[in-house]
């Protein structure tokens, strides 16, 4: 839930802030929406910058490989 609960919680904010109308008694629907946008902003910037980190790993492999053949000598019988 990175970005895309992100991108949730600013539309959330900003159907409460802009588009309801309606009052609640004790509770400013509008600042709510204020609140749950910067969240839902905090929390995108903070998601792209932890994909952005991920994305700059690098993994190296090292193989090591043992070979049991022997090199036969000129002196070696076949």
């Amino acid at each position: 839930m990175g970005i895309g609960g992100s991108i949730f919680l600013i539309a959330l904010g900003a159907i409460l802030s802009f588009a309801i109308a309606d009052m609640i008694s004790g509770v400013d629907l509008t600042m709510v929406g204020y609140i749950l946008m910067v969240a839902g902003v905090i929390w995108l910037i903070a998601s792209l910058i932890m994909h952005q980190q991920r994305t700059n790993t690098r993994h190296t492999e090292y193989v090591e490989r043992h070979d049991d053949r022997r090199v036969r000598g000129p002196n070696d019988p076949v």
